[in-house]
């Protein structure tokens, strides 16, 4: 068993993943989950994490990270530019508890950093664009059970791969 994690920069224009890119993905999350080579209690572990991650962030009132879990290992991505609102999350995500190892790619960027590097990032759209194209790239090549890995995509075209091979 082996735990993959991937970052490979790309570049292309300001990407604000969340709340909407896990609601449009759910029923194909629902789906894969029911399929994985996995117990059910592992993947129970791995939804509680998930809804106590986002308890924290409705609990903030934000929409700005999104996650992704596998054998109780969390991803999160996402941008603030809120410095307190960042940390409070931060804070939060820290004290969920089954959590096994955490996968910080959360960047806090002021307004108008963000403005300043809006060339360097990715729209939503473009994020989705790319994280559906790793996805299927994964599903055509022979031999991974793309079922049992989870793709995510930052503002700045960092794609991460995190499961089991």
């Amino acid at each position: 068993m082996s735990l993959l994690l991937f970052a490979a920069p790309v570049s292309v224009p300001p990407a604000s993943a969340g709340f909407l890119d896990d609601v449009l993905t759910a029923p194909k999350t629902l789906i894969d989950r029911a399929i994985e080579a996995r117990s059910t209690e592992d993947i129970f572990k791995d939804n509680e994490i998930v809804i106590k991650v986002n308890a924290v962030m409705a609990e903030l009132g934000t929409i700005k990270a999104s996650t992704e879990i596998y054998e109780q290992r969390l991803l999160v991505t996402g941008m603030f530019d809120d410095i307190e609102l960042y940390e409070q999350f931060l804070a939060g995500v820290e004290a969920v508890e089954g959590v096994k190892e955490l996968y910080w790619h959360v960047t806090y960027m002021s307004e108008a950093d963000q403005e300043a590097r809006k060339d360097e990032m990715l729209y939503w759209v473009d994020a989705m664009e790319l994280d559906a194209k790793v996805g299927i790239n994964l599903i055509s090549t022979a031999g991974i059970a793309d079922v049992n890995l989870r793709v995510a995509v930052d503002s700045f075209a960092n794609v991460y791969l995190i499961g089991r091979a």
